[in-house]
């Protein structure tokens, strides 16, 4: 069972939120896996998704003997395009995941639309939209249950970690019985490697520092030294025995003390992302389009698009520009083997594009106006793409 530690993590985050029931785990895809096998999604059951997210979210749905379906996305957003949704629908049609997009929200009222006519599910993957709202409501709290992840690059970092949220009784019911019956818990070897990591990203990981660190640690985690979010390993047909994972006592104590400082980081994220758009229409770029009477995002990222992507991620390496490369392709990351994920080329046509242009700039705590104006001035010199 959970420890003290960690229901009081779950209670905060649930609070906060403003959902009845909160569970957390070792991984946001586990917690996607959770909720999945909770809604009894399995062999042979379909489950939509846009064709424009991370491979590792595709994962559970594979574990369990299901199908995903993808769905093209809007250029705007990056976000699923509803218009192409309903046609995706099939008998066997389980689960429709919103995801929301750099912390874009989508269209719920399309989506919601559809799935109660054909009485469908809607799941919402919130890893990248913390505090984003749809017609002032919070993103995680239209669907029948929302999952979030905590991993390095996400709203707040656990270092690794994941949380499903819901209002349903029932299904909160039978997610708490699948912990009981099936999670195992991390080893002493990898509470003690994820804390050692935390304690390094908060000494030494700044947008400065953020393309050197994240070579060490992809090396570091190919040998195995270092406790990584996502490896080669989990291309498999098959889940891992040790993959459905509890939370740690470390993730609950990281997730509290984010959780005391949560609203300076919604406001810091939204202010950076207003002075890229201001920084960007000075350089004549094109900035940040959406509908302000519709939705407030909080951006985890800074999504533009450009023509040389490539180039400009070599050169933001050696320069010292902290610049993500997410999505590389329409399953991120790009050594995604598609086709064992039920992917061909020509699928997803505009997120194929977005996958080859759109690069992001960061707007975490650690970034300032300083970092915006070095990444502004560095990413202008290439072409942008309207």
């Amino acid at each position: 069972m959970p420890s003290t530690r960690i229901r009081e993590y779950e209670s905060a985050f649930s609070e906060w939120l403003g959902a009845k029931y909160a569970f957390s785990f070792w991984k946001g895809r586990v917690a996607l896996y959770a909720l999945l096998r909770a809604m009894g999604v399995g062999e042979g059951d379909e489950v939509i998704l846009p064709g424009y997210t991370c491979v590792m979210d595709v994962n559970p749905i594979k574990y369990l003997g299901a199908k995903p379906v993808y769905v093209d996305i809007e250029p705007a957003t990056f976000n699923i395009n509803v218009g192409l949704l309903e046609v995706k629908i099939t008998p066997n049609t389980k689960a429709i995941i919103a995801q929301h997009t750099y912390g874009y929200p989508c269209d719920m009222d399309a989506i919601m639309n559809i799935a109660e006519k054909n009485s469908i599910p809607v799941i919402e993957d919130c890893c990248l939209a913390l505090d984003s709202k749809y017609k002032g409501k919070t993103m995680g709290t239209f669907g029948e249950a929302a999952y979030f992840s905590f991993q390095w690059n996400k709203p707040y970092t656990t270092g690794l970690g994941g949380m499903v949220v819901t209002n349903d009784e029932k299904l909160a019911g039978q997610i708490e019985s699948l912990r009981a019956s099936e999670m195992c818990l991390p080893c002493r070897k990898e509470v003690f490697m994820l804390w050692a990591e935390l304690v390094v990203y908060r000494l030494f990981i700044y947008p400065r520092t953020t393309a050197l660190a994240e070579r060490v640690f992809r090396y570091l985690t190919k040998k195995g030294a270092v406790v990584g979010s996502s490896s080669s390993s989990e291309f498999q047909p098959e889940m891992a025995c040790d993959f459905f994972k509890a939370a740690s006592g470390v993730q609950a104590r990281s997730g509290l003390r984010q959780l005391k400082k949560i609203e300076r980081n919604i406001a810091h994220r939204e202010w950076m992302a207003q002075l890229y758009d201001e920084l960007l229409e000075q350089k004549g770029w094109p900035c940040r389009k959406y509908d302000r009477s519709m939705i407030e995002p909080v951006m985890v990222r800074y999504p533009v698009r450009i023509a040389e992507k490539d180039k400009a991620l070599a050169e933001a390496a050696k320069a010292g520009i902290e610049l993500g490369s997410w999505f590389e392709c329409p399953l991120h990351p790009i050594e995604t083997p598609l086709a064992a994920y039920d992917y061909e080329a020509g699928m997803c046509p505009e997120a194929e594009k977005a996958s080859n242009e759109a690069v992001n700039l960061p707007l975490h705590p650690r970034a300032n106006e300083a970092t915006a104006e070095k990444s502004v001035e560095f990413i202008t010199k290439f072409t942008p793409v309207k």
